[in-house]
């Protein structure tokens, strides 16, 4: 067995590797392009941190590869959907440098609240400005949370050591956790108008890049203090300069950017900004714990097979993995289009399986379910692997059930989320050699593909409607691909394929918008659904049979 490692670990996660009898362990940073594609071209894993870009190109040259760890949480610089086309398993270390992360958002906190980085430079200068430095305590402070994962909570906890008052928004946290922590949940809005500080804990998604822009910033409470130890893509940087320029914004303490190193070096040179150089998760203990923390996971999974922290790949044979892809799929499909129709935060995922379906193990139907459910707000980091212990982290309970009772189609999905303001349900179907389809949503049977981006549209059964919402659609040059029509005595529901050729853009805003003031029409919201999931890779020996 030979294990590559391409960036710098500690000494003891080396040894824990090289320790194993039979393994060779060629760990060497900084080593030439050309250096390593020969290296991991009879390698079983990969190790790398975030210098190293495993690309196609890399992991083309590991024909042997059935591995890579990735020492930290962000797997950017890994081509995901090739490793997975490949069927490597890329593993990361969660959680590992959350504490680390926590405590330099109160390092960042402190800082641009009590002048720490001005009073120091002044001093260096042999300047003392006691009297310009005048500071504002955090104690009965208003903290707003955006994002309570893993990191979110450990920021809260401390918060609470500071007698802050904390509010947080996170669609996908139970009221229950959010109790646990002493965090009042809000919408998005609310945060921004009542909160002190804000502090950002969230990935970098199509739904959350440029999320604090100008028109957030004009919604803070003015005065407002903000801290990014997550993202730099989550910020409009531009816009943050002038809000802080203009005092909208008090001052920011930033450890991350959306082009670093620095190319415009006009916020991290303003007076009334803290910045670092993303060293939030470079404390020694974090280092540590990330590296001993993978080459544990990979250890047991190169010995024994078994699969932790793994964000692209199930445990399961690639037969019985090809087997159910399209019912993962569907799975998947039906918990993005729940995820962005229900109300939040949900707090129960139910499943039910008609069929053939129920006959069998359903635990990865489950497990793409959630991975739906949850992949809106927390990114490529959810997989049929992890979903189930995201969910139970966020307090998601997940209840399944199967039934034996006749219906229309021979295997069939059923979900419905629960919140505690309502709640939604969906069940699809595959059709044989063809492709996931929404049979039913919230009691009203219609028959529409489960793909690309769609306009879900609630509406009064009654003549006209239908014309008008293609009127509206075609005054604005989105084409409609496919139309379905479900209707009961209580109303009607239209599912709008748009183009693929268009995309989702075609859809903004003001079309939205109009659609909703439409005669007849309850309820507009746009959806849009993952991408097919490829079936798994065989090994050569299971073409050949």
């Amino acid at each position: 067995m030979k294990i590559v490692i391409a960036d710098d670990l500690p000494a003891s996660a080396v040894a824990l590797l090289a320790s194993v009898p039979g393994w060779t362990v060629d760990a060497r940073s900084g080593r030439p392009r050309s250096a390593l594609l020969a290296a991991v071209a009879d390698a079983d894993a990969l190790v790398v941190r975030s210098a190293t870009k495993v690309d196609r190109e890399l992991l083309s040259a590991g024909a042997r590869l059935r591995a890579v760890a990735r020492a930290g949480t962000g797997v950017d610089n890994v081509d995901l959907d090739e490793a997975s086309r490949r069927g490597i398993v890329v593993m990361n270390t969660p959680g590992a440098n959350s504490v680390s992360v926590a405590e330099h958002t109160f390092a960042l906190l402190l800082a641009v609240s009590r002048a720490v980085a001005a009073g120091d430079a002044a001093m260096k200068q042999e300047r003392w400005e006691k009297k310009a430095l005048t500071g504002a305590e955090l104690r009965g402070k208003v903290l707003g949370i955006v994002g309570l994962g893993r990191i979110g909570q450990e920021v809260a906890r401390r918060a609470r050591a500071f007698d802050m008052k904390i509010v947080g928004h996170d669609p996908y946290l139970p009221t229950h956790v959010a109790t646990d922590l002493g965090v009042s949940l809000v919408n998005l809005d609310a945060l921004c108008e009542c909160a002190d500080y804000i502090t950002l804990h969230l990935p970098s998604t199509d739904a959350t890049r440029g999320l604090f822009d100008g028109a957030r910033f004009a919604r803070c409470k003015r005065g407002v203090r903000l801290i990014n130890t997550a993202r730099g893509e989550l910020i409009d940087e531009a816009a943050l300069a002038d809000a802080i320029e203009s005092g909208q914004v008090a001052g920011a303490g930033l450890d991350v950017f959306r082009v670093e190193p620095l190319a415009d070096w006009r916020l991290a040179k303003s007076p009334r900004v803290v910045a670092t150089p993303h060293i939030a998760a470079s404390t020694t203990e974090a280092q540590e714990l990330v590296g001993i923390e993978v080459a544990e996971s990979l250890r047991d999974f190169l010995a024994e097979g078994v699969v932790r922290n793994a964000v692209n790949f199930p445990s399961v044979s690639p037969e019985e993995f090809k087997r159910l892809t399209p019912f993962l799929d569907l799975g998947e499909r039906l918990g993005a289009l729940l995820a962005q129709l229900a109300p939040t935060p949900v707090n129960t995922v139910g499943l039910r399986y008609y069929g053939q379906l129920g006959e069998g193990s359903t635990d990865l139907v489950a497990s793409a379910v959630l991975t739906g459910v949850l992949r809106p707000a927390l990114s490529e980091g959810v997989s049929l692997v992890n979903a189930r212990q995201l969910a139970a982290e966020r307090g998601l309970e997940l209840v399944e059930t199967r039934s034996s009772r006749p219906r229309a189609y021979t295997r069939l999905v059923s979900v419905k989320l629960h919140a505690g303001s309502g709640e939604r349900w969906a069940e699809g179907t595959v059709p044989e050699h063809g492709q996931p389809r929404l049979v039913l949503l919230d009691g009203i049977e219609v028959d529409a593909p489960l793909e690309g981006t769609l306009i879900v549209i609630g509406n009064d059964d009654q003549p006209g409607v239908i014309g008008e919402v293609g009127t509206i659609l075609g005054s604005h040059g989105v084409n409609i691909a496919t139309f379905a029509l479900g209707r009961d005595v209580h109303g009607a529901v239209g599912i709008v394929g748009v183009d693929r050729r268009q995309g989702g853009d075609a859809v903004t805003g003001a079309v939205l918008a109009e659609l909703r003031r439409a005669r007849g029409v309850r309820s507009v919201q746009l959806v849009r659904l993952p991408e097919a999931r490829q079936a798994a890779r065989l090994t050569p020996e299971e073409d050949a049979r």
